[in-house]
């Protein structure tokens, strides 16, 4: 059986571990992009700050691939799939057969509607050479944009103010980190950003950039005045990557999977951040951009691939991080609505903030700021979401924090 797995990350090395333990004679290719062993995108932004060196961004050796038998297509992208004839084109001309196939191949950066967005100083941080090419306006003193108010913004923008850089954010949206916050839990992150001197601003659609006879760059903005910037940082949200895929694949937002994480074509499977599969919440098709999700999710689809028979329990969206003295997190559905119960403690002198989200008694998300202790709370409630348990106690005691 010859097996391919197009992606080398979360989900295809889960994927490719899974798959050994089963089978350990069928060939295995993997085909990435990028051009050597795996590394840590969320890593990232610590090599910026000089936390850790470029080396330990990586995951593993070449001598991972060979002792799980490997052949590795590194520094080629798949150009287009054949899934009715299971072959696979590559941007060097090159075909590959397959019998069995994962799709995870991730997902790319999304570059909003500005003039002029493009060229030398304007990055995402997404790859190695990104983050390479960052690094070298890491100076004290250079003036430095962030767009977007996301983890991986915001992450840039705490790695640039710890490298003495002068930062500016401007978020489209009325609050920083919508898809992770809501108003309270963004109010507070946003005063400790102040405090940290960076200049951040909402409602703020950049409109076109133009270049400066010394290199700099002018940003504009309807109604203000116009921003003199060294380096520009996009960080706007990212989309599937499957432009390579035809039209035999279902595909809604992202690929569509069923609980082997299958697609719609048998013997093809897809996981992680390009895949739209399963959620706790009983969803059937939902995209979870995370690391945690793309691990559980792999690990099911390699099982399946060599013959197996597992289902995914659903995927549960949770994001933790440090920056700017706080510690933010959130699970599940944390935003208010109807039919839902809300026990929250908030605490102004010390800027902590912590909410559990009900269903009749069953949580069904919360949010914290504050505190590294306090992701304990996210911790405890985690299996209750999962398993649909009773919360028991009071968010006070259970928290510790107050």
């Amino acid at each position: 059986m010859e097996v391919v797995i197009i992606g080398n990350s979360a989900a295809g090395l889960n994927a490719l571990e899974s798959f050994r333990k089963i089978d350990c004679d069928s060939p295995v290719t993997m085909i990435s992009a990028e051009p050597g062993p795996a590394y840590s995108r969320v890593l990232l932004p610590y090599y910026l700050r000089k936390r850790i060196t470029f080396e330990n961004l990586f995951l593993n050796s070449a001598e991972y691939y060979t002792k799980l038998h490997v052949e590795t297509v590194f520094g080629k992208k798949v150009t287009r799939l054949n899934s009715r004839d299971h072959l696979i084109y590559l941007d060097d001309g090159g075909e590959i057969k397959f019998d069995r196939l994962l799709i995870a191949s991730g997902a790319l950066p999304m570059k909003p509607p500005v003039t002029n967005l493009e060229g030398p100083g304007i990055y995402h941080m997404w790859t190695l050479e990104d983050a390479k090419n960052i690094e070298a306006y890491f100076q004290p003193g250079k003036r430095l944009l962030v767009l977007g108010s996301g983890f991986i913004s915001l992450q840039a923008a705490w790695s640039a103010v710890s490298r003495g850089l002068v930062v500016t954010i401007f978020e489209l949206m009325p609050r920083i980190m919508p898809q992770v916050l809501d108003q309270k839990g963004a109010d507070i992150l946003h005063r400790n950003i102040l405090d940290y001197g960076v200049d951040l601003k909402v409602n703020m659609p950049a409109e076109r950039i133009s270049r400066n006879r010394d290199g700099s760059m002018t940003v504009y903005v309807k109604g203000e005045a116009p921003l003199d910037v060294d380096l520009i940082i996009v960080g706007t949200g990212v989309c599937p990557n499957m432009g390579f895929l035809d039209k035999m694949i279902r595909i809604d937002r992202g690929i569509l999977v069923n609980d082997r994480m299958e697609t719609s074509v048998p013997g093809i499977f897809a996981a992680g951040d390009v895949a739209q599969g399963p959620t706790t919440f009983g969803e059937p098709h939902v995209i979870h951009a995370l690391w945690p999700t793309a691990v559980e999710q792999g690990k099911v689809a390699g099982a399946n691939m060599s013959g197996g028979c597992r289902s995914y329990q659903g995927s549960l969206n949770m994001n933790v991080t440090q920056m700017f003295g706080k510690t933010v997190a959130s699970i599940g559905q944390f935003l208010d609505g109807e039919g839902y119960e809300i026990r929250q403690f908030f605490d102004s002198v010390h800027g902590r903030y912590g909410k559990v989200v009900l269903e009749g008694e069953i949580p069904v998300g919360g949010i914290v700021v504050g505190d590294a202790d306090q992701v304990t709370l996210l911790g405890r409630i985690r299996p209750l979401i999962r398993q649909k348990k009773k919360f028991v106690g009071t968010l006070n005691a259970l928290s510790k924090v107050i």
